[in-house]
């Protein structure tokens, strides 16, 4: 487990979930999704089945869950290697430059060094400047562009 002065991060456990769902609800109110509690309890669904892809780890202080990190491993066929993609990281606002989210990062790297993984990756919003002045000093910021398609009926 990675830890920082009294800064725990762990493992999720079904005892977390009062903080884990006020914290994903927070995330998800951050980037402007609307409120769902259907996603919320679907995505607590997920990180509770042992196989579903979906994990989570939560940073502790005091007793305190002050950040959430969910995350899943994905293939890389380009490398024909494994990555760990984070995809959703979030602290408290109180919490916010205390090293939270960078003690989150630490023990996904170290995750994915024990797993010899090929890398630790994620995105964030192009306005998310606080989030990005951290990620700037743990990791490398890529040339990618991010681009979504909608799902449509085949073309016949």
């Amino acid at each position: 487990m990675n830890s920082t002065p009294s800064l725990i991060v762990r493992p999720l456990t079904p005892a977390d979930e009062s903080s884990w769902r006020a914290l994903f609800r927070s995330y998800r109110e951050f980037y402007r999704l609307p409120e769902d509690e259907d996603v919320v309890s679907r995505v607590w669904g997920w990180i509770m089945d042992p196989v579903h892809e979906c994990q989570s780890l939560v940073a502790e202080r005091d007793g305190h869950i002050l950040g959430l990190g969910n995350y899943r491993r994905f293939s890389r066929p380009s490398t024909g290697t494994v990555g760990i993609w984070l995809d959703d990281l979030f602290t408290t606002r109180e919490a916010r430059g205390q090293g939270v989210a960078r003690a989150v990062i630490g023990r996904l790297t170290e995750i994915a060094a024990s797993e010899d993984r090929s890398i630790v990756r994620w995105i964030t919003a192009e306005d998310n400047h606080q989030a990005q002045a951290l990620y700037e000093k743990v990791a490398t910021r890529t040339s990618w562009l991010t681009y979504d398609a909608a799902p449509s009926a085949a073309v016949s």
